[in-house]
């Protein structure tokens, strides 16, 4: 193996478990063992929240300020070591070097927007009445939870583990156990950094541990990002037991393309939308309705996936679970009449025989009742579909369950503010394949895409990392009393 076994990481250490059944972790760029992860039981867990519980004594009522120097350090630390964070990220989850340091430059924004917090949680006073002041100040939730999934290894960790821990409180995370790599590498920097013991652990392991972590009492709020099938069943589970909990799904994400869209912006921005990262992202490009006479625009789009190979400029799938489940969904659909325009199938890099790759893939023709029309492929798959109208158009997109993101490519400003007032999602894109909010900017979609309420970055983060405490003060006997006072 290229790294020793994955351990756990309580209190400041990594914690070697040899009695834990251990998974086998394979580099999807070329089939190699690279390491193994442990199980993780809940007495491992109660260790880390009992670390967790003791380090927030102190931590918590660290005033702000001083928090965020740790995260100041901690983005000229992942910015010092980007190539290496880089090509770890693509060693353990697939995606190409250049996918990569994408994914550690959002990472460095995401700790920058952290730093900013002292001035985004100022709180409020208002003397209300003559004498009497009444306050209102953010205070942190104790000991939380962050469970992540496996196609940002850095980036989503970071989602969460800056804004909560700045605001005051001490985490658990529980990193997908098919990347468990990056996380481990986070709490490392994040220590050298200045973060005290017990202010971040580290547990890994597979859904016992996410069930563990739903019902231990000392957790006071959950993180999910995942599919909605799972983060129906964390929501439910954490809410059950009284806890806080914003849990991110699923997305089947519709580009709305008009017949005067710019072809080849269009085709371009699409075709990066329905690849990148192989398609493992929830703002994925999934599904195109083509409104109208818009076939010009089409050809360009298989002119520009025909452009996407697979080891060079495309990443590979998480592994052959994955893989296989891809080529199904194109399967099923040509079976039911959809025509193959760009087959990604039964794609083999030469030298890496043993990477799970799926080529770019654009399935014209597609129904609305298709599974690849419905489903969330989670591949470098776009199905096509075909309406008449706009309203059609939407009708498609506003029937799909999901709610995460939508865009809309035209040179009609009409059309272009008719879809963001009617598109179901929470994150809509005007000649935009991917269209992810910047900090300070929130990330969160609706409907099936998200359970639980606000969202997970930027200022809304805030409201779910903290309570408001209110406080009301007279210092002045002298002053009259009325209802007020």
């Amino acid at each position: 193996m290229k790294y020793p076994v994955v351990q756990n990481f309580i209190n400041g250490q990594f914690v070697q478990e040899d009695k834990r059944d251990k998974l086998q972790l394979i580099s999807p760029v070329d089939g190699t063992l690279i390491s193994e992860v442990p199980m993780s039981i809940s007495d491992d867990l109660d260790l880390a929240v009992n670390a967790a519980k003791t380090a927030f004594k102190t931590w918590g009522k660290t005033p702000i300020k001083e928090r965020v120097q740790v995260f100041f350090r901690f983005k000229t630390l992942l910015e010092k070591h980007k190539i290496e964070l880089a090509n770890l990220v693509s060693e353990e989850n697939g995606k190409t070097p250049e996918e990569g340091l994408a994914e550690i430059e959002k990472s460095i924004e995401l700790t920058e927007f952290a730093c900013s917090l002292p001035q985004l949680i100022t709180g409020e006073l208002l003397e209300v009445s003559k004498g009497i002041e009444c306050r209102t100040e953010h205070v942190p939730l104790g000991v939380v939870a962050s469970i992540v999934p496996f196609n940002f290894p850095s980036m989503v960790p970071c989602w969460t583990i800056p804004n909560a821990l700045a605001l005051g409180n001490c985490m658990i995370i529980k990193p997908s156990e098919k990347v468990p790599l990056s996380v481990g590498r986070i709490a490392e920097l994040l220590k050298e950094s200045g973060l005290p013991d017990g202010v971040l652990n580290v547990i890994h392991g597979n859904s016992e541990i996410v069930d563990a972590i739903c019902d231990h009492p000392d957790i006071q709020a959950v993180s999910f990002v995942g599919s909605t099938k799972v983060a129906k069943i964390v929501y439910r589970r954490a809410t059950q037991n009284y806890k806080r909990c914003l849990a991110l799904g699923g997305a089947k994400n519709h580009l709305l393309v008009l017949p005067d869209a710019i072809p080849d912006m269009t085709a371009q921005n699409i075709t990066a939308s329905m690849s990148g990262c192989a398609g493992q992202r929830c703002m994925a490009a999934s599904a195109m309705v083509a409104v109208g006479e818009v076939d010009h625009i089409i050809d360009k789009l298989c002119d520009e996936a025909r452009k996407i190979v697979a080891g060079k400029n495309l990443g590979a799938v998480i592994n052959k679970e994955s893989k296989d489940r891809i080529e199904n969904y194109i399967n099923e659909a040509e079976k039911m009449g959809a025509k193959i325009l760009v087959d990604g199938r039964n794609t083999i890099v030469h030298g890496k025989e043993k990477g799970t790759y799926i080529g770019a893939t654009v399935i014209d023709f597609v129904t609305p009742d298709m599974s690849v029309a419905r489903e969330e492929i989670f591949g470098p798959v776009i199905s096509i579909m075909r309406t008449k109208t706009l309203d059609e158009a939407l009708a498609i997109e506003n029937a799909n369950p999901y709610g995460n993101a939508a865009s809309v490519f035209t040179q009609n400003g009409a059309a272009a503010r008719y879809v963001i007032e009617h598109a179901s999602a929470g994150m809509v894109g005007v000649n935009v394949g991917v269209p992810v909010p910047r900090e300070p900017f929130s990330f969160g979609g609706w409907n099936e895409s998200r359970f639980g309420v606000g969202d997970i970055t930027g200022k809304s983060s805030i409201e779910f990392w903290t309570k408001l405490k209110k406080s009301t003060t007279k210092w002045n006997p002298q002053a009259g009393v009325n209802w007020m006072s």
